[in-house]
């Protein structure tokens, strides 16, 4: 499938997850390529339909956009309950298990998803897969990296430190933390190795979002097809 094609589907799993977007909402906001698409989309509909939508950002770069496009930002300070969560995956499996973090959001993205009333998940076809086997983000405190990679390592991972693409050396999350991505292979069992890393010490969070957090994934295709438990 060619960029097109992927950035078309992108297009139709964000408009029809903005269906679920209703006047006066405070929604939480993922990051991400296919993310920008719905925020885009409902900067649309606040321009013409002058609804008024708040949101909660995982990100800098969303918060920005999500200004650009005319939403209201606020936090969970103010906020203890988002209506919804709209955010993308880097991989789905048919149970609604996803692997996120791609875009060094992570551990806000799932605080926010599990704010939220409702998770809903974007993305195009090539990202849907039988089971989970890409490489999962997890976010680590640079004071204890050392430990959590012999730790990892122990447990089957191969770990590797993720680059800044921007700078020489570490990529370093928006809450000042280093980035691991981890090859477990196939993931048997994603709820339990997700619960498994978040036990060492020094680990923030991990990229595994297990399908209870996550109520539908919204898959592009030539039309958009809702996958539900």
């Amino acid at each position: 499938m060619d960029v097109n094609d992927v950035e078309k589907e992108k297009t139709i799993a964000a408009k029809e997850a903005s269906k679920l977007v209703d006047d006066g909402m405070v929604i939480g906001l993922g990051t991400g390529s296919t993310v920008e698409f719905f925020i885009k989309e409902i900067g649309e509909r606040i321009a013409k339909e002058e609804i008024e939508v708040w949101c909660v950002p995982s990100s800098y770069k969303s918060h920005l956009l999500a200004i650009d496009n005319g939403f209201f930002v606020t936090d969970l300070f103010q906020v203890g309950e988002l209506d919804l969560c709209v955010d993308g995956a880097d991989q789905v499996d048919r149970n609604l298990n996803c692997i996120k973090g791609r875009g060094g959001a992570l551990l806000r993205e799932k605080i926010i998803a599990q704010a939220s009333e409702m998770v809903a998940i974007i993305v195009d076809s090539g990202k849907l897969s039988g089971r989970l086997d890409t490489l999962v983000p997890v976010e680590v405190l640079p004071f204890a990296y050392g430990s959590v990679k012999r730790k990892i390592e122990r447990i089957g991972g191969k770990v590797s430190l993720r680059e800044s693409n921007s700078k020489v050396g570490p990529c370093i999350s928006d809450n000042g933390n280093f980035i691991l991505d981890v090859d477990f292979g196939v993931l048997e069992n994603p709820g339990e190795l997700e619960a498994r890393l978040n036990r060492i010490a020094g680990v923030v969070d991990n990229g595994i979002f297990p399908a209870e957090i996550i109520d539908r994934v919204i898959v592009g295709g030539k039309s958009a097809k809702i996958l539900k438990k």
